[in-house]
C-alpha cells in the first residue's frame, strides 16, 4: 500500500487505466452497440388472423442494442404463419404475435380446398338452430317447410347429412368456438350456421332460404371418422344425382339427334290448337 503513496506511482496507475478505458473498453463497447443484426419488419398494415406472406414483410439490418430476445431474424420462420395481433407499416415481427394455426374464430376458412364450399344460413329464431347447441362439428339434417312451395315439409336427400364449422353471432364473431370464456364475457346466441357443402347443395340452401324457413336438427356429434361417413354417405347420394342428370341430358341430346326432339307441354299444346284451328277452317 506505500506504494500507491507514492504520487508518481499513482499518476503512472491512473494515465494506464485511462488508456484502457480509452483504447480497449470504449472501442468494445462502441462495437457491440453499432452491430448490426438482420430482423423481419413489416412493410404494411396486416390485421389479426391473417396469414403472414413473403411480400408483407421485409428483413432489415437494425443496431442490436436492446434488441429484445423474442424478434423474427429470418422471414422463413414467418411464412405462412398467422397473426393474433393487428400490426402497422415498420412494426417488428415477435415470437408471441405469430400462431402456427389461424384463429379459432375462422380457422375453417383456411381448410377448404376448392371441392365444398363454405355456406351461412340465417338463424330466425331460437329453435330453429338448435336453441343454440350446435357447434362445429356436428352433423345435421336440413328440414325444409313447404319444400319449394309444396306444402309438404321434407328433409331434401341433398341435404340429409351436412357438417357445421361455424355457429355466428350477430357481432360477427363465432358463438361456438369451443374456447372457455372469462367471467366478464357473455355468450352470445347464434344468428346464422355456417356449414359444408358442395356447389348443387348452396344452390338447393340459398333457394329455401329465400323461399321460406329453414330448420336443422341435430344428426351426429363426436367422433370425427364417424362423422366423415355420414358425409361420405351423402357426397355419393349426390353423385348418383348427378349421374343420373347427366345421364338424362345425354338420352335427350340422342333422341334430337334422331330427329325426334322430346316435346314440353307447352309446344304440345300449341300443336293441338294449330290442328284445331286447321281442322275448323276446312
Amino acid at each position: 500500500m506505500k506504494l500507491f503513496k507514492n504520487r508518481t506511482v499513482l499518476g503512472i496507475f491512473c494515465i494506464a487505466v485511462s488508456l484502457i478505458i480509452c483504447f480497449v473498453i470504449t472501442p468494445l463497447v462502441n462495437a457491440g452497440l453499432s452491430k448490426k443484426v438482420t430482423i423481419v419488419r413489416f412493410n404494411q398494415q396486416v390485421n389479426e388472423g391473417e396469414e403472414i406472406t413473403r411480400n408483407m414483410v421485409d428483413e432489415v439490418e437494425v443496431g442490436n442494442h436492446n434488441l429484445p430476445e423474442n424478434v423474427i431474424r429470418s422471414i422463413a420462420d414467418v411464412e405462412g404463419k398467422y397473426l393474433t395481433a393487428t400490426v402497422y407499416a415498420g412494426d417488428y415481427i415477435f415470437t408471441d404475435k405469430i400462431s402456427d394455426e389461424p384463429a379459432a374464430e375462422n380457422k375453417y376458412l383456411y381448410s377448404l380446398n376448392g371441392e365444398k364450399q363454405a355456406m351461412s344460413i340465417t338463424i330466425n329464431t331460437f329453435a330453429e338452430g338448435l336453441s343454440g347447441k350446435l357447434k362445429s362439428g356436428d352433423i345435421v339434417s336440413v328440414i325444409a317447410p313447404d319444400y319449394l312451395g309444396s306444402g309438404e315439409t321434407i328433409i331434401p336427400v341433398e341435404l340429409k347429412y351436412v357438417e357445421v364449422i361455424a355457429v355466428t353471432a350477430k357481432s360477427g364473431y363465432d358463438a361456438n368456438t369451443g374456447e372457455k370464456l372469462s367471467e366478464e364475457e357473455e355468450k352470445e346466441l347464434p344468428s346464422t350456421v355456417t356449414i359444408l357443402v358442395r356447389p348443387e347443395q348452396s344452390k338447393l340452401l340459398a333457394r329455401l332460404e329465400a323461399e321460406g324457413e329453414i330448420h336443422l336438427s341435430l344428426v351426429f356429434r363426436g367422433d370425427a371418422d364417424k362423422a366423415s361417413e355420414f358425409i361420405k354417405a351423402q357426397d355419393q347420394v349426390l353423385d348418383e344425382i348427378k349421374a343420373a342428370e347427366e345421364e338424362a341430358l345425354q338420352e335427350d341430346g340422342a333422341t334430337e339427334e334422331d330427329g325426334q326432339p322430346v316435346m314440353n307441354a307447352d309446344s304440345q299444346e300449341t300443336t293441338e290448337e294449330e290442328e284445331t284451328t286447321t281442322d275448323g277452317e276446312e
